[in-house]
C-alpha cells in the first residue's frame, strides 16, 4: 500500500503474515536498488521517500522474494512474467 503526501513523498507499507524478518520496496524511482523497510509496532513494514512526479513502478522485497503490492489495484505486467505495482504521483 501507499500513501502521497502531496509533496513528493510517497509512505510504502506491506503487511506481512508476522513471519517476515526483513522487507524493502524497489522501484523505477530508485533505479530498481532495494530501499530497505523498517517493522512498525503493529507488524507492517514501511518506509517514507521522495519520488518524483509520474508514473511509477515498484515492488516489494520480502526475505528475498519479489512481491507486487496486493493492495494496489494498479499493476502491470514485466518482462520477468510478474506484476510491477504501479504508483502515480
Amino acid at each position: 500500500m501507499y500513501k502521497k503526501d502531496g509533496k513528493g513523498n510517497v509512505l510504502f507499507s506491506v503487511k506481512t503474515d508476522g513471519r517476515v524478518s526483513r522487507a524493502a520496496v524497489a522501484g523505477d524511482f530508485t533505479g530498481w536498488k532495494l530501499t530497505p523497510m523498517r517493522k512498525q509496532k503493529d507488524g507492517t513494514f514501511a518506509v517514507s521517500l521522495a519520488v518524483s512526479a509520474g508514473r511509477h513502478e515498484y515492488k516489494f522485497i520480502l526475505d528475498g522474494n519479489w512481491k507486487h503490492d496486493p493492495d494496489v489495484r494498479d499493476a502491470v505486467h514485466n518482462s520477468y512474467g510478474s506484476l510491477n505495482s504501479v504508483v502515480t504521483v
